[in-house]
């Protein structure tokens, strides 16, 4: 099959839904747009820019995405067999309508939330076809539910040696307050750990968290995960869609703890596995480190790898 990826690829996550595609035979385009950098022309267009998101739907930006986005569709010159769009939301309402000339199926997927990313209401009637990782918004919108993927998988290896105990990273946000009270009770206990901020403008590895002011790649983000024996997963506020890190964690077979209530309605959830925690008095038991992880049944886990992601989102298959 024809098929055209699109996506706003900031982590490199879906980079691995091509490669699985292509595996499979299916001649695959990604459309990252992602790498098409909006620069304003002067300080006009971006103050015309800040009052039009203010007044209506519409972003500089936006249009920008959807007419490279077109362009490139132009280019490809054949009509594709299935689109899949993810992170809809950041291309303008036009562009996403008129990209359904160019593929037979219209199909997206959103790894946000609608309270958190409202832009994605008026975009849902606009794909042939919709999936969302958050229960919630399936559930008022009549969407399909799809949770992220796993993309990597375990290594084969014998007595590992860790070099942390514990690794997050996340951009800055209204989630570093919890990272801060997490830290203080690692610190109380003498648990080794390596928590990263993206924060634009500010590279100081002096406190407790280590803050970073440009993106790193996920090739980057890999080696610290190898060097760490449990991840931290610190949900958004009024988000219950699992991230990746819970997906690297199942993949790679490392412990789990997590503010994310809603983890323990999976069918992948262990209690030894997976700590949830209270953001508002976050306390670690040092005990959970104690125990193995242990592997979940090979038929639940098969359920997550992206193979099986995309035969449910691209070709229907349960």
């Amino acid at each position: 099959m024809k098929i055209t990826l699109i996506s706003l690829d900031n982590w490199g996550f879906n980079k691995h839904i091509a490669e699985v595609l292509e595996k499979k035979g299916h001649q695959v385009n990604q459309i990252d747009f992602n790498s098409f950098k909006y620069k304003y022309p002067n300080f006009w267009i971006q103050f015309y820019n800040f009052f039009l998101k203010k007044v209506s739907t519409k972003n500089v930006k936006n249009i920008y995405y959807g007419k490279k986005i077109i362009k490139k569709l132009k280019q490809i010159r054949e009509k594709q067999d299935i689109i899949l769009t993810i992170k809809g939301d950041f291309i303008d309402l036009e562009y996403l309508k008129e990209l359904k000339k160019y593929t037979h199926k219209s199909i997206g997927f959103f790894n946000d939330n609608t309270i958190r990313c409202p832009k994605i209401i008026p975009a849902l009637p606009l794909f042939d076809e919709v999936f969302s990782f958050e229960k919630e918004d399936c559930q008022k919108y009549e969407l399909n539910f799809a949770p992220n993927w796993i993309y990597l998988e375990k290594k084969v290896q014998k007595n590992e040696v860790f070099e942390y105990e514990i690794f997050n990273i996340s951009s800055k946000d209204s989630r570093l307050p919890v990272l801060s009270k997490i830290t203080k009770d690692l610190k109380s206990k003498n648990i080794n750990y390596k928590i990263m901020v993206l924060d634009k403008g500010n590279d100081s590895n002096k406190g407790d968290i280590e803050f970073f002011s440009k993106k790193i790649s996920l090739a980057e983000v890999s080696t610290f995960i190898d060097k760490s024996k449990t991840l931290l997963d610190i949900n958004r506020k009024g988000q219950n869609g699992l991230t990746f890190r819970v997906f690297e964690s199942l993949g790679l077979e490392k412990k789990l703890i997590t503010t994310n209530s809603d983890i323990k309605n999976y069918d992948f959830y262990n209690s030894n596995n997976i700590l949830i925690i209270d953001e508002n008095n976050p306390i670690i038991p040092i005990d959970f480190f104690e125990n193995e992880y242990e592997e979940i049944p090979k038929e639940i886990f098969k359920k997550y790898i992206l193979e099986s992601w995309t035969e449910k989102v691209l070709f229907n298959e349960k």
